[in-house]
Formats: structure tokens, sequence, C-alpha cells
């Protein structure tokens, strides 16, 4: 594939302003978390997004990585070096990671990664991912996810309820929301 020109002016800043939302730190968990998870130590010392993402950009590491999340999410993994079967490899990823649940907007874009775009997405997706296996009992890194707790209330309770005033409602107790006034009031005069 012939290699894009990095562009001028506009094209030049957005370029620039989204490789500046790279993060480090964010890089090391997540390389760190792929070589635990798939025991791929090619993987280990991995630094900066252009080693990256020449690393993961045939996308045999990450569905690697989601088959040890989820098995058979990836039935096959295309091993040719062919740019299409690289970038159907990054698409059966992303594909699998909604399967179990990351939300499309976490996840990247075939080409952020295989154009090496936005590897800042990148990092963000797989970290996504990673909060997600935690979810499903797997090793994973970051905070974890909240999880929905839904609440069943008796008719009783909800009747009970209705005769609360709350504090944005007016008044409760002598309080109100007409606030306190200290020293002379303001006066708007003709």
């Amino acid at each position: 594939m012939a290699e894009r020109p990095k562009g001028y002016g506009m094209t030049a800043e957005l370029q620039e302003r989204t490789s500046g939302k790279y993060d480090y730190e964010l890089e090391k968990q997540v390389v760190d978390w792929i070589v635990e998870v798939t025991a791929i130590e090619d993987l280990r010392g991995v630094s900066g997004p252009d080693n990256l993402q020449k690393k993961l950009k045939d996308g045999v590491y990450l569905c690697k990585l989601i088959n040890c999340i989820k098995e058979r999410s990836v039935p096959k993994i295309n091993e040719s070096k062919m740019a299409f079967k690289q970038m159907e490899n990054i698409g059966n990823f992303l594909n699998g990671c909604e399967s179990i649940g990351v939300k499309k907007l976490d996840l990247f874009q075939t080409v952020d990664l295989y154009e090496g775009q936005n590897m800042a997405q990148v990092l963000n997706g797989i970290a996504a991912l990673g909060r997600k296996a935690q979810t499903m009992g797997h090793a994973g890194f970051g905070p974890k996810e909240s999880s929905e707790n839904k609440r069943e209330f008796t008719e009783e309770q909800t009747r009970a309820g209705q005769n609360v005033i709350g504090l944005q409602m007016g008044s409760n107790k002598g309080a109100s929301q007409a606030g306190q006034n200290f020293g002379k009031t303001r006066a708007i005069l003709d």
C-alpha cells in the first residue's frame, strides 16, 4: 500500500493534535495486559505509537487476545500479509469486542490501527476491552465497569415515598431555596 503524505495546514494540525493525546502510561498498561493474557512475549518492551502500530497492524495479536477472553470469538485468524486480510482480522477483533458488550463508541476504526491514524483511540479501545474483561471474571486492568443495580419496590413503599418532600421541591422543615441575606439587600432604583 502506498504511503500517504503527512499533509500540510489543517491536516497536519489535526494529526499533531491527535498524536498529542497518546498516553505512554496507558500504552504500557495495555501492552503488559496483552502479554499477561495471551503470553505473547514478542510485545514486551514495545514503546511508542509507531512501534505498537507495526506489531498490532496485522490484527493477529488482537484476535488472539479476544479469543483468550471469549473462546471462538474469531474462529479463523488470517496469517496472510495481504492488506485486506489484515484489515479483516482487525474488523473481526472489533466485532468480537462488540459481541461481548464493549460499546462501539469506546472502540476504534480499522484504519485507526492499520494506517496508524489514531493510535490514542486504539489504546482506548483495548483499555475498554480490559475493563469489560474484568466484569467477565478475566484478568483486566483499569477501573471496573459499573453493573446494573435494579431495584424492586412494593406498592406500599412507592406510596410512602410520594409523601416525602425533597429539598428540590421547596420547603423541608423550615428550609427554603430563598437563601440567606447578610447585610443590606441590593436595591434597584429608577
